[in-house]
């Protein structure tokens, strides 16, 4: 039978063609997806966020202008610090620490509010445009084509800003962006220059600090300063112990943390931690071996028991550790300084919270304890394990 060439040619023509059409309105469909799909987004996620973001823009914008006036809001608009709610407190913190220079400022030219609020609009704007001549364009585009030109839509050309706790005693936390922004300016010797130590700020807030402590506890009637605002301890009298290093665990938390606390919040967070770290221990003890504790003073020592009773430090109590072990842990607790040496009035409270009923060795356990203390010898802590 002959083959019939012709009718082959045009099957094979049909099959072609019916194939190209399918696969063209899968492609188009495709691309439709994708175009919708971004639509959709700029409609419902670009564009209030956007939106949002503007309302943001204006009240970080106007705070700090109503307050640091227009220059110093446009320059750190420039540097895209505002548009988070927080600029204020951001340009705050930086102003804490740093100088700025109104005469170097006067010399730059700034942009405007009007001029970065007009062009943030015509990024919008260009964004909504892109959509639309995807939607209403006659030109026919592939879905990697219309994947590629979307390719990240939406996303904000803004660099986040981000944050970096200080662990300077007193520092604000300042943005990493304009942290970088002023070294630049400070090492040129443009805008900003460091600010020296706040003495007498920190004198000052010593001072309210004690005196809330005083107020809370009742050390003495009247807390009295010396020159240079030094204070003299023996004014608390019995009690010059505890109430040094009731101040000095107060006064650390309103240097560390002065978002959450002030002098009078901190007086009494501070003597939570006081009784946690140099009495608790000590009921504790007393609690497991079923007699009474009372903590010392300058009046008279601690006592755990009777007079008549001694207890070794090496007994093992139910939690497993020997009582040794109980008062080196609180040492361990106690809040160093930058050198990471132990807060020494809070030391002191602890040594003199110790009963002279412990013994060490047939040896007086508080005596024992300060003279190994006064040492310092490197291998200390490694022989008394906690």
């Amino acid at each position: 039978m002959a083959i019939d060439w012709g009718r082959m040619a045009r099957g094979v023509a049909t099959g072609y063609l019916g194939a190209k059409i399918a696969n063209t309105e899968a492609n188009d469909k495709m691309n439709a997806n994708i175009i919708e799909a971004a639509g959709l987004k700029f409609h419902e996620k670009t564009y209030p966020e956007w939106e949002a973001k503007e309302k943001l823009y204006e009240k970080d914008y106007k705070m700090v202008e109503s307050i640091h006036g227009k220059k110093v809001a446009n320059y750190f608009a420039d540097k895209k610090l505002f548009g988070t709610g927080n600029g204020l407190t951001d340009v705050e913190a930086i102003l804490a620490q740093y100088n700025l220079s109104k005469t170097e400022l006067n010399k730059l030219d700034l942009s405007t509010f009007e001029e970065r609020k007009a062009s943030r609009l015509e990024d919008i704007q260009s964004k909504e445009r892109q959509i639309m001549e995807l939607t209403t364009g006659s030109s026919k585009i592939g879905n990697m084509t219309a994947t590629n030109q979307l390719e990240g839509f939406g996303k904000s050309t803004d660099t986040a800003t981000e944050t970096q706790p200080s662990n300077v005693e007193g520092t604000p936390i300042i943005p990493i962006q304009e942290r970088s922004m002023m070294e630049a300016d400070t090492t040129t010797g443009s805008i900003f220059t460091p600010k020296g130590p706040d003495v007498e700020g920190a004198q000052a807030r010593y001072q309210h600090v004690a005196n809330a402590v005083n107020q809370l506890q009742g050390y003495t009637t009247e807390v009295f300063w010396g020159e240079g605002g030094q204070i003299n301890f023996n004014m608390f009298g019995d009690r010059k112990n505890e109430a040094a290093a009731h101040i000095a665990l107060a006064n650390k938390l309103v240097i560390e943390d002065p978002q959450n606390y002030n002098q009078t919040n901190a007086a009494t967070t501070a003597k939570q931690q006081l009784d946690y770290l140099t009495i608790n221990p000590f009921n504790n003890i007393a609690g497991e071996l079923g007699v009474k504790y009372f903590a010392g003073d300058g009046k008279g020592p601690a006592t755990l028991g009777t007079v008549e009773n001694t207890y070794d430090a090496n007994q093992t109590l139910k939690s497993g550790q020997t009582i040794d072990q109980v008062i080196l842990g609180s040492i361990g607790e106690i809040p160093v300084g930058p050198s990471g040496e132990v807060n020494q009035a809070v030391l002191e409270r602890l040594l003199e919270n110790i009963p002279d009923e412990l013994t060490l060795n047939g040896k007086n356990y508080k005596q024992e304890l300060k003279t190994q203390l006064a040492i310092r010898s490197s291998n200390f802590w490694s022989k008394r394990k906690i």
